[in-house]
Protein backbone atom coordinates (compact mmCIF):
# COMPACT_ATOMS: atom_id res chain seq x y z
CA UNK A 1 0.00 0.00 0.00
CA UNK A 2 1.42 3.36 -1.08
CA UNK A 3 1.85 5.85 1.75
CA UNK A 4 3.71 9.12 1.65
CA UNK A 5 3.60 12.55 3.22
CA UNK A 6 5.75 15.22 1.56
CA UNK A 7 6.15 18.83 2.70
CA UNK A 8 6.49 21.30 -0.15
CA UNK A 9 7.75 24.83 0.55
CA UNK A 10 6.93 27.49 -2.05
CA UNK A 11 7.94 31.15 -2.39
CA UNK A 12 4.73 33.02 -3.20
CA UNK A 13 3.55 36.64 -3.37
CA UNK A 14 0.92 37.73 -0.84
CA UNK A 15 -1.81 40.35 -1.34
CA UNK A 16 0.60 43.17 -0.40
CA UNK A 17 3.15 42.07 -2.96
CA UNK A 18 5.53 40.60 -0.39
CA UNK A 19 7.43 37.39 -1.08
CA UNK A 20 6.66 34.83 1.65
CA UNK A 21 7.31 31.16 2.24
CA UNK A 22 4.30 28.85 2.48
CA UNK A 23 4.37 25.11 3.14
CA UNK A 24 1.96 22.47 1.90
CA UNK A 25 1.63 18.89 3.06
CA UNK A 26 1.07 16.57 0.13
CA UNK A 27 0.01 13.11 1.19
CA UNK A 28 -0.58 10.04 -0.92
CA UNK A 29 -2.17 6.72 -0.08
CA UNK A 30 -4.29 3.98 -1.61
CA UNK A 31 -8.01 3.66 -0.97
CA UNK A 32 -11.20 2.17 -2.33
CA UNK A 33 -12.24 5.71 -3.34
CA UNK A 34 -10.50 9.08 -3.68
CA UNK A 35 -12.31 12.26 -2.63
CA UNK A 36 -13.09 15.54 -4.36
CA UNK A 37 -13.17 17.70 -1.21
CA UNK A 38 -10.80 17.92 1.75
CA UNK A 39 -10.57 19.85 5.01
CA UNK A 40 -8.50 19.83 8.21
CA UNK A 41 -9.88 19.39 11.70
CA UNK A 42 -8.20 22.71 12.58
CA UNK A 43 -10.70 24.49 10.32
CA UNK A 44 -13.43 23.46 12.74
CA UNK A 45 -11.73 24.60 15.92
CA UNK A 46 -9.76 21.45 16.64
CA UNK A 47 -6.77 21.84 18.97
CA UNK A 48 -4.17 19.07 19.11
CA UNK A 49 -2.67 19.79 22.53
CA UNK A 50 -3.83 16.58 24.22
CA UNK A 51 -5.97 18.59 26.67
CA UNK A 52 -8.63 20.41 24.67
CA UNK A 53 -11.73 18.30 24.07
CA UNK A 54 -12.42 18.07 20.34
CA UNK A 55 -15.61 16.00 20.19
CA UNK A 56 -17.69 18.91 18.86
CA UNK A 57 -14.98 19.85 16.38
CA UNK A 58 -14.87 16.33 14.92
CA UNK A 59 -18.65 16.03 14.72
CA UNK A 60 -19.00 19.51 13.21
CA UNK A 61 -16.38 18.67 10.62
CA UNK A 62 -18.07 15.42 9.62
CA UNK A 63 -21.50 17.06 9.51
CA UNK A 64 -20.18 19.89 7.33
CA UNK A 65 -18.37 17.56 4.94
CA UNK A 66 -21.41 15.31 4.58
CA UNK A 67 -22.84 17.87 2.12
CA UNK A 68 -20.32 16.54 -0.43
CA UNK A 69 -21.47 12.94 -0.24
CA UNK A 70 -23.13 13.23 -3.67
CA UNK A 71 -20.39 15.48 -5.06
CA UNK A 72 -17.28 13.29 -5.10
CA UNK A 73 -17.13 12.71 -1.36
CA UNK A 74 -14.93 14.34 1.26
CA UNK A 75 -11.93 13.82 3.47
CA UNK A 76 -11.07 15.06 6.95
CA UNK A 77 -7.34 15.47 7.60
CA UNK A 78 -6.02 15.18 11.16
CA UNK A 79 -2.56 16.79 11.34
CA UNK A 80 0.25 16.09 13.79
CA UNK A 81 -0.81 16.52 17.41
CA UNK A 82 -2.74 14.83 20.19
CA UNK A 83 -6.46 15.19 19.61
CA UNK A 84 -8.60 14.43 22.66
CA UNK A 85 -12.12 13.41 21.68
CA UNK A 86 -15.17 11.47 22.69
CA UNK A 87 -17.39 9.46 20.38
CA UNK A 88 -18.27 10.91 16.98
CA UNK A 89 -20.21 9.59 14.00
CA UNK A 90 -18.96 9.28 10.44
CA UNK A 91 -20.85 9.88 7.20
CA UNK A 92 -20.99 8.20 3.79
CA UNK A 93 -18.48 8.77 0.98
CA UNK A 94 -16.01 9.96 3.57
CA UNK A 95 -12.35 9.46 4.51
CA UNK A 96 -10.78 10.10 7.91
CA UNK A 97 -7.01 10.46 7.44
CA UNK A 98 -4.51 10.60 10.33
CA UNK A 99 -1.05 12.13 9.85
CA UNK A 100 1.80 9.87 10.96
CA UNK A 101 2.31 12.06 14.05
CA UNK A 102 -1.38 12.42 14.82
CA UNK A 103 -2.95 10.64 17.80
CA UNK A 104 -6.64 10.49 18.59
CA UNK A 105 -6.93 10.26 22.36
CA UNK A 106 -10.14 8.70 23.64
CA UNK A 107 -11.71 10.90 26.31
CA UNK A 108 -11.87 9.42 29.81
CA UNK A 109 -15.35 10.76 30.51
CA UNK A 110 -18.40 8.49 30.32
CA UNK A 111 -20.55 11.44 29.26
CA UNK A 112 -18.60 11.65 25.99
CA UNK A 113 -20.01 8.28 24.87
CA UNK A 114 -23.75 8.14 24.11
CA UNK A 115 -25.67 5.08 25.26
CA UNK A 116 -26.86 2.78 22.48
CA UNK A 117 -29.28 -0.12 22.54
CA UNK A 118 -27.88 -3.63 22.70
CA UNK A 119 -27.14 -5.20 19.33
CA UNK A 120 -30.26 -7.08 18.15
CA UNK A 121 -28.31 -10.29 17.49
CA UNK A 122 -26.97 -10.26 21.07
CA UNK A 123 -30.02 -9.21 23.06
CA UNK A 124 -27.92 -7.58 25.77
CA UNK A 125 -24.57 -5.92 26.33
CA UNK A 126 -21.39 -7.93 26.68
CA UNK A 127 -20.35 -6.36 29.99
CA UNK A 128 -23.80 -5.73 31.46
CA UNK A 129 -27.42 -6.61 30.74
CA UNK A 130 -28.23 -3.11 29.46
CA UNK A 131 -27.06 -1.23 26.41
CA UNK A 132 -23.60 -0.11 25.42
CA UNK A 133 -21.45 2.97 25.11
CA UNK A 134 -21.03 4.21 21.53
CA UNK A 135 -17.65 3.45 20.04
CA UNK A 136 -15.04 6.17 19.73
CA UNK A 137 -15.44 6.20 15.93
CA UNK A 138 -18.95 5.09 15.03
CA UNK A 139 -21.24 4.90 12.03
CA UNK A 140 -24.44 3.18 10.93
CA UNK A 141 -26.16 2.77 7.58
CA UNK A 142 -23.16 4.16 5.73
CA UNK A 143 -21.61 3.49 2.35
CA UNK A 144 -18.04 4.04 1.15
CA UNK A 145 -16.13 4.84 4.35
CA UNK A 146 -12.33 4.95 4.70
CA UNK A 147 -10.47 5.27 8.01
CA UNK A 148 -6.76 5.42 7.24
CA UNK A 149 -3.54 7.34 7.71
CA UNK A 150 0.18 7.36 7.41
CA UNK A 151 0.26 5.01 10.41
CA UNK A 152 -1.40 7.56 12.67
CA UNK A 153 -2.53 6.41 16.11
CA UNK A 154 -5.84 5.90 17.89
CA UNK A 155 -5.23 5.58 21.63
CA UNK A 156 -8.18 4.24 23.60
CA UNK A 157 -6.59 5.03 27.00
CA UNK A 158 -8.20 1.80 28.09
CA UNK A 159 -6.92 1.53 31.66
CA UNK A 160 -9.65 3.96 32.72
CA UNK A 161 -12.27 1.50 31.45
CA UNK A 162 -10.49 -1.69 32.52
CA UNK A 163 -10.44 -0.53 36.13
CA UNK A 164 -14.17 0.20 36.06
CA UNK A 165 -14.87 -3.16 34.43
CA UNK A 166 -12.83 -5.10 36.98
CA UNK A 167 -14.48 -3.12 39.77
CA UNK A 168 -17.98 -3.95 38.52
CA UNK A 169 -18.77 -0.25 38.15
CA UNK A 170 -20.14 -0.24 34.60
CA UNK A 171 -23.87 -0.29 33.83
CA UNK A 172 -23.19 -0.51 30.10
CA UNK A 173 -20.76 -2.32 27.82
CA UNK A 174 -17.44 -0.57 27.20
CA UNK A 175 -16.94 1.30 23.91
CA UNK A 176 -14.90 -0.11 21.03
CA UNK A 177 -12.42 2.00 19.10
CA UNK A 178 -14.09 1.59 15.70
CA UNK A 179 -17.56 0.21 15.00
CA UNK A 180 -19.51 0.43 11.75
CA UNK A 181 -23.02 -1.06 11.57
CA UNK A 182 -25.31 -1.88 8.65
CA UNK A 183 -22.73 -0.41 6.30
CA UNK A 184 -21.20 -1.30 2.95
CA UNK A 185 -17.80 -0.72 1.35
CA UNK A 186 -15.46 -0.05 4.27
CA UNK A 187 -11.68 0.33 4.48
CA UNK A 188 -9.68 0.54 7.72
CA UNK A 189 -5.95 0.68 7.02
CA UNK A 190 -2.49 1.84 8.02
CA UNK A 191 -3.25 2.81 11.59
CA UNK A 192 -1.92 1.93 15.03
CA UNK A 193 -4.57 1.20 17.65
CA UNK A 194 -3.54 1.25 21.31
CA UNK A 195 -5.20 0.22 24.55
CA UNK A 196 -8.81 -0.10 23.45
CA UNK A 197 -11.39 -0.11 26.26
CA UNK A 198 -12.65 -3.41 24.79
CA UNK A 199 -12.78 -4.70 21.20
CA UNK A 200 -10.70 -2.69 18.72
CA UNK A 201 -12.37 -3.00 15.31
CA UNK A 202 -15.97 -4.21 15.03
CA UNK A 203 -17.72 -4.21 11.67
CA UNK A 204 -21.19 -5.61 12.26
CA UNK A 205 -24.11 -6.33 9.89
CA UNK A 206 -21.90 -4.98 7.10
CA UNK A 207 -20.37 -6.05 3.79
CA UNK A 208 -17.41 -5.47 1.50
CA UNK A 209 -14.83 -4.66 4.17
CA UNK A 210 -11.05 -4.34 3.90
CA UNK A 211 -8.84 -4.14 7.00
CA UNK A 212 -5.21 -3.82 5.95
CA UNK A 213 -1.89 -2.84 7.49
CA UNK A 214 -3.27 -2.25 10.98
CA UNK A 215 -1.19 -2.59 14.16
CA UNK A 216 -3.14 -3.29 17.35
CA UNK A 217 -1.45 -3.31 20.75
CA UNK A 218 -2.90 -3.86 24.22
CA UNK A 219 -1.52 -5.44 27.40
CA UNK A 220 -1.85 -9.22 27.20
CA UNK A 221 -3.88 -9.23 30.43
CA UNK A 222 -6.25 -6.42 29.40
CA UNK A 223 -9.90 -7.58 29.41
CA UNK A 224 -11.64 -8.39 26.11
CA UNK A 225 -9.32 -6.34 23.91
CA UNK A 226 -10.02 -8.44 20.81
CA UNK A 227 -8.23 -7.16 17.74
CA UNK A 228 -10.61 -7.42 14.76
CA UNK A 229 -14.11 -8.89 15.10
CA UNK A 230 -16.10 -9.28 11.88
CA UNK A 231 -19.63 -9.90 13.12
CA UNK A 232 -22.49 -10.96 10.81
CA UNK A 233 -20.48 -9.61 7.87
CA UNK A 234 -20.16 -10.71 4.24
CA UNK A 235 -17.12 -10.27 1.99
CA UNK A 236 -14.36 -9.23 4.39
CA UNK A 237 -10.61 -9.11 3.73
CA UNK A 238 -8.17 -8.82 6.65
CA UNK A 239 -4.49 -8.75 5.70
CA UNK A 240 -1.05 -7.61 6.82
CA UNK A 241 -2.06 -6.96 10.43
CA UNK A 242 0.06 -7.22 13.59
CA UNK A 243 -1.82 -7.72 16.84
CA UNK A 244 -0.81 -8.03 20.51
CA UNK A 245 -3.97 -8.54 22.51
CA UNK A 246 -5.53 -9.51 25.81
CA UNK A 247 -8.04 -11.63 23.90
CA UNK A 248 -8.43 -13.22 20.46
CA UNK A 249 -6.44 -11.43 17.77
CA UNK A 250 -9.31 -12.02 15.35
CA UNK A 251 -12.71 -13.24 16.55
CA UNK A 252 -15.32 -14.17 13.96
CA UNK A 253 -18.86 -13.75 15.28
CA UNK A 254 -22.53 -13.72 14.27
CA UNK A 255 -24.79 -13.29 17.29
CA UNK A 256 -25.53 -14.90 20.62
CA UNK A 257 -27.92 -17.79 21.34
CA UNK A 258 -31.63 -17.20 20.62
CA UNK A 259 -31.01 -13.60 19.59
CA UNK A 260 -28.46 -14.56 16.95
CA UNK A 261 -30.62 -17.43 15.72
CA UNK A 262 -33.59 -15.07 15.33
CA UNK A 263 -31.56 -12.34 13.63
CA UNK A 264 -30.10 -14.94 11.30
CA UNK A 265 -27.23 -13.06 9.67
CA UNK A 266 -24.08 -15.18 9.17
CA UNK A 267 -20.49 -14.15 8.69
CA UNK A 268 -19.33 -15.56 5.36
CA UNK A 269 -16.74 -15.11 2.63
CA UNK A 270 -13.97 -13.98 4.96
CA UNK A 271 -10.30 -13.86 3.95
CA UNK A 272 -7.51 -13.57 6.55
CA UNK A 273 -3.91 -13.50 5.39
CA UNK A 274 -0.50 -12.49 6.69
CA UNK A 275 -1.60 -12.09 10.29
CA UNK A 276 0.95 -11.91 13.12
CA UNK A 277 -0.49 -12.46 16.59
CA UNK A 278 0.67 -12.51 20.20
CA UNK A 279 -2.04 -13.45 22.71
CA UNK A 280 -0.94 -15.71 25.59
CA UNK A 281 -4.48 -16.25 26.90
CA UNK A 282 -6.47 -16.52 23.67
CA UNK A 283 -6.41 -17.52 20.01
CA UNK A 284 -4.83 -16.13 16.89
CA UNK A 285 -8.19 -16.69 15.19
CA UNK A 286 -11.37 -17.63 17.05
CA UNK A 287 -14.63 -18.73 15.45
CA UNK A 288 -17.34 -17.90 18.00
CA UNK A 289 -18.32 -18.31 20.65
CA UNK A 290 -21.15 -16.00 19.54
CA UNK A 291 -21.85 -17.76 16.23
CA UNK A 292 -25.62 -18.21 16.33
CA UNK A 293 -26.17 -16.63 12.92
CA UNK A 294 -23.65 -19.03 11.40
CA UNK A 295 -20.06 -18.80 10.13
CA UNK A 296 -19.26 -20.05 6.65
CA UNK A 297 -16.44 -19.93 4.09
CA UNK A 298 -13.50 -18.59 6.08
CA UNK A 299 -10.10 -18.72 4.36
CA UNK A 300 -7.01 -18.06 6.47
CA UNK A 301 -3.43 -18.34 5.26
CA UNK A 302 0.07 -17.25 6.26
CA UNK A 303 -0.76 -17.00 9.96
CA UNK A 304 2.09 -16.47 12.42
CA UNK A 305 1.64 -16.61 16.18
CA UNK A 306 4.05 -16.31 19.11
CA UNK A 307 3.30 -17.16 22.75
CA UNK A 308 -0.38 -17.56 21.91
CA UNK A 309 -2.81 -19.95 23.56
CA UNK A 310 -4.06 -21.56 20.34
CA UNK A 311 -3.86 -21.21 16.58
CA UNK A 312 -7.45 -21.41 15.34
CA UNK A 313 -10.09 -22.08 17.98
CA UNK A 314 -13.74 -22.99 17.45
CA UNK A 315 -15.94 -22.00 20.41
CA UNK A 316 -19.59 -23.01 20.67
CA UNK A 317 -22.14 -24.64 22.98
CA UNK A 318 -25.58 -26.16 23.29
CA UNK A 319 -28.02 -23.30 22.67
CA UNK A 320 -25.91 -21.60 20.01
CA UNK A 321 -27.55 -23.37 17.09
CA UNK A 322 -26.51 -22.44 13.52
CA UNK A 323 -23.23 -23.68 12.05
CA UNK A 324 -19.50 -23.27 11.57
CA UNK A 325 -18.66 -24.85 8.24
CA UNK A 326 -16.33 -24.66 5.27
CA UNK A 327 -13.34 -23.36 7.22
CA UNK A 328 -9.97 -23.45 5.46
CA UNK A 329 -6.61 -22.73 7.09
CA UNK A 330 -3.29 -23.00 5.25
CA UNK A 331 0.24 -22.09 6.25
CA UNK A 332 0.43 -21.52 10.01
CA UNK A 333 3.76 -20.93 11.75
CA UNK A 334 3.29 -21.18 15.49
CA UNK A 335 5.86 -20.62 18.24
CA UNK A 336 5.31 -21.43 21.94
CA UNK A 337 1.68 -22.48 22.01
CA UNK A 338 -0.56 -24.14 24.56
CA UNK A 339 -2.63 -25.82 21.84
CA UNK A 340 -2.28 -25.91 18.05
CA UNK A 341 -5.84 -27.16 17.44
CA UNK A 342 -8.62 -26.35 19.88
CA UNK A 343 -12.35 -26.91 19.47
CA UNK A 344 -14.74 -26.36 22.35
CA UNK A 345 -18.37 -27.52 22.41
CA UNK A 346 -19.03 -26.58 26.03
CA UNK A 347 -18.37 -22.85 26.08
CA UNK A 348 -20.43 -21.76 29.07
CA UNK A 349 -21.32 -18.10 28.49
CA UNK A 350 -24.97 -17.46 27.51
CA UNK A 351 -26.89 -14.25 26.89
CA UNK A 352 -29.53 -15.31 29.42
CA UNK A 353 -31.32 -18.40 30.68
CA UNK A 354 -33.81 -18.48 27.80
CA UNK A 355 -31.60 -20.17 25.24
CA UNK A 356 -32.97 -23.27 23.51
CA UNK A 357 -31.27 -26.42 24.84
CA UNK A 358 -32.27 -28.18 21.62
CA UNK A 359 -30.46 -25.64 19.42
CA UNK A 360 -27.34 -27.63 18.57
CA UNK A 361 -24.60 -26.14 16.40
CA UNK A 362 -23.39 -27.89 13.27
CA UNK A 363 -19.58 -27.92 13.09
CA UNK A 364 -18.37 -29.48 9.85
CA UNK A 365 -15.90 -29.08 7.03
CA UNK A 366 -12.94 -27.82 9.07
CA UNK A 367 -9.69 -27.98 7.08
CA UNK A 368 -6.11 -27.35 8.25
CA UNK A 369 -2.98 -27.86 6.16
CA UNK A 370 0.70 -26.95 6.00
CA UNK A 371 1.36 -26.20 9.66
CA UNK A 372 4.62 -25.92 11.57
CA UNK A 373 4.52 -25.46 15.33
CA UNK A 374 7.23 -25.55 17.97
CA UNK A 375 7.40 -25.56 21.76
CA UNK A 376 3.82 -26.80 22.09
CA UNK A 377 2.21 -28.03 25.32
CA UNK A 378 -0.57 -30.06 23.66
CA UNK A 379 -1.08 -30.72 19.95
CA UNK A 380 -4.85 -30.78 19.98
CA UNK A 381 -7.84 -30.52 22.27
CA UNK A 382 -10.94 -31.29 20.23
CA UNK A 383 -14.14 -31.53 22.24
CA UNK A 384 -17.44 -31.80 20.37
CA UNK A 385 -20.90 -32.17 21.87
CA UNK A 386 -22.31 -35.50 23.00
CA UNK A 387 -24.92 -36.49 20.41
CA UNK A 388 -23.77 -33.67 18.14
CA UNK A 389 -20.22 -34.51 17.04
CA UNK A 390 -18.01 -32.13 15.09
CA UNK A 391 -17.51 -33.79 11.70
CA UNK A 392 -15.48 -33.41 8.53
CA UNK A 393 -12.28 -32.37 10.31
CA UNK A 394 -9.22 -32.61 8.07
CA UNK A 395 -5.59 -32.00 9.10
CA UNK A 396 -2.69 -32.54 6.69
CA UNK A 397 1.04 -31.80 6.58
CA UNK A 398 1.36 -30.66 10.18
CA UNK A 399 4.64 -30.92 12.07
CA UNK A 400 4.37 -30.18 15.78
CA UNK A 401 7.40 -30.07 18.06
CA UNK A 402 6.44 -30.57 21.68
CA UNK A 403 7.78 -28.48 24.54
CA UNK A 404 10.21 -30.09 26.97
CA UNK A 405 7.46 -30.09 29.62
CA UNK A 406 4.50 -30.89 27.39
CA UNK A 407 1.24 -32.39 28.61
CA UNK A 408 1.27 -36.14 29.14
CA UNK A 409 -1.74 -36.46 26.81
CA UNK A 410 -0.62 -34.92 23.50
CA UNK A 411 -4.05 -35.19 21.83
CA UNK A 412 -7.40 -35.06 23.62
CA UNK A 413 -10.45 -35.86 21.47
CA UNK A 414 -14.12 -36.51 22.16
CA UNK A 415 -17.23 -36.38 19.96
CA UNK A 416 -15.30 -35.52 16.79
CA UNK A 417 -14.82 -37.24 13.44
CA UNK A 418 -12.16 -36.60 10.85
CA UNK A 419 -9.14 -37.64 8.86
CA UNK A 420 -5.45 -36.73 8.90
CA UNK A 421 -2.43 -37.15 6.66
CA UNK A 422 1.21 -36.39 7.40
CA UNK A 423 0.58 -35.23 10.95
CA UNK A 424 3.23 -35.63 13.64
CA UNK A 425 2.81 -36.50 16.48
CA UNK A 426 0.18 -39.08 15.60
CA UNK A 427 -3.35 -37.74 16.18
CA UNK A 428 -6.05 -39.41 18.25
CA UNK A 429 -7.96 -42.39 16.84
CA UNK A 430 -11.14 -40.34 16.27
CA UNK A 431 -9.25 -38.51 13.50
CA UNK A 432 -8.04 -41.72 11.87
CA UNK A 433 -10.81 -41.65 9.25
CA UNK A 434 -11.76 -44.28 6.69
CA UNK A 435 -9.27 -45.48 4.10
CA UNK A 436 -11.36 -43.95 1.30
CA UNK A 437 -11.28 -40.58 3.07
CA UNK A 438 -7.50 -40.78 3.51
CA UNK A 439 -6.98 -41.28 -0.21
CA UNK A 440 -8.95 -38.11 -0.92
CA UNK A 441 -6.48 -35.97 1.01
CA UNK A 442 -3.23 -37.36 -0.37
CA UNK A 443 -2.68 -33.91 -1.88
CA UNK A 444 -3.61 -32.15 1.37
CA UNK A 445 -6.83 -30.92 2.92
CA UNK A 446 -9.01 -28.65 0.84
CA UNK A 447 -8.26 -24.98 0.28
CA UNK A 448 -10.40 -23.13 -2.29
CA UNK A 449 -8.87 -21.92 -5.55
CA UNK A 450 -11.70 -19.60 -6.61
CA UNK A 451 -11.29 -15.86 -5.99
CA UNK A 452 -13.81 -14.21 -3.69
CA UNK A 453 -15.45 -10.94 -4.69
CA UNK A 454 -13.65 -8.98 -1.97
CA UNK A 455 -10.27 -10.14 -3.31
CA UNK A 456 -11.10 -8.58 -6.67
CA UNK A 457 -11.31 -5.09 -5.13
CA UNK A 458 -8.27 -2.98 -6.10
CA UNK A 459 -7.25 0.10 -4.15
CA UNK A 460 -6.69 3.37 -6.01
CA UNK A 461 -3.82 5.84 -5.58
CA UNK A 462 -5.05 9.08 -3.97
CA UNK A 463 -3.15 12.36 -3.55
CA UNK A 464 -4.10 15.49 -1.57
CA UNK A 465 -2.51 18.79 -0.57
CA UNK A 466 -3.15 20.62 2.70
CA UNK A 467 -1.66 23.95 3.78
Amino acid sequence: MLLACITIILLITDAQGRRVLQSFDTFEYTAITCRSHSASITEFGGVGDGKTLNTKAFQSAVDHLSQYSSDGGSQLFVPAGKWLTGSFNLTSHFTLFLHKDATLLAAQDLNEYPILKALPSYGRGRDAAGGRFASLIFGTNLSDVVITGNNGTIDGQGSFWWQKFHGGKLKYTRPYLIELMFSDTIQISNLTLLDSPSWNIHPVYSSNIIVKGVTIIAPVKSPNTDGINPDSCTNTRIEDCYIISGDDCIAVKSGWDEYGISFGMPTKHLVIRRLTCISPYSAAIALGSEMSGGIEDVRAEEITAYQTESGVRIKTAVGRGAFVKDIYVKGMNLHTMKWVFWMTGNYKAHADSHYDPHALPEITGINYRDIVAENVSMAGRLEGISGDPFTGICISNATISMAAKHKKEIWMCSDVEGVTSGVDPKPCDLLDGKQSEKKKIDGGCDFPTDVLEIDQVELKSCSYQMN
